[in-house]
């Protein structure tokens, strides 16, 4: 019988890094380009105001935010969905939805979630059908959790799936700054530039990460999303 190639093994990781760019895509049609994560508050509060407060400001949520909230869970989650452990699904889906500490910050992650879940089943990779062995989805199941699965049933490697979530979540907020600051699209760059080894290392610290010492300290953020929700005049939904 015929065994596995180099050609069909780099079909394999060529279609898998095809899957990420299309999860982390702008394009993707989950309306994630509605939401600011408290950014825009902060902008009204004054405590974002320039290119350098907003590289202050993405280097605190990322460090004291991600790499112990999100990017630790999404770690886990892909390897649960690897295992087809649901009752591990459904724990890390609660987990995250009891660190939303606003009202916004769980509509944006529940909605979001929504949103890629109708997009998956109109693309026929919905778990849980009669011919999978993947276990279903958590009922309401939050954003990282279907953003797990997607990256599961693509084929992507955990790590490269963290750095993908990761990447999407800072062009998002870079997108948020380019509107709303305003902040240019130049300054944006140098920004990425900024933030790049930052990722990576957010990465390596959430995946070194025991699980007692997981959970997000962002009270300038929760705060600012807080007030939000009573903003006057606001483009974003969070």
């Amino acid at each position: 019988m015929p065994t596995e190639g180099p050609a069909t093994a780099a079909r394999g990781d060529d279609l898998a890094l095809l899957g990420l760019l299309q999860l982390v895509s702008p394009a993707l049609p989950i309306g994630a380009f509605a939401f600011s994560q408290g950014l825009e508050s902060a902008f009204e509060l004054g405590w974002v105001s320039d290119e350098a407060s907003l590289g202050e400001w993405l280097e605190g949520v990322l460090e004291d935010g991600l790499t112990r909230c999100e990017l630790p869970a999404l770690a886990r989650l892909t390897q649960a969905w690897d295992e087809a452990d649901g009752e591990a699904i459904a724990g890390w889906d609660d987990w995250l939805a009891a660190n939303r500490e606003t009202a916004e910050l769980a509509a944006e992650d529940s909605r979001l979630g929504a949103a890629l879940v109708r997009l998956l089943g109109s693309l026929a990779l919905l778990p849980g059908g009669p011919s999978s062995e993947a276990p279903a989805l958590p009922a309401n199941a939050g954003y990282v959790t279907v953003f797990a699965w997607t990256a599961h049933v693509r084929g992507v490697p955990p790590r490269q799936a963290m750095l993908g979530f990761a990447w999407a979540w800072l062009e998002n907020q870079l997108a948020v700054a380019c509107k709303a600051l305003p902040l240019g699209h130049t300054a944006a760059q140098r920004l990425v530039e900024r933030m790049r080894p930052a990722l990576v290392s957010a990465v390596d610290a959430a995946l070194s990460l025991e699980e007692d010492a997981l959970g997000p300290a962002l009270p300038g953020l929760a705060l600012a999303s807080a007030l939000h929700e009573t903003q006057y005049s606001r483009l974003f939904r969070s």
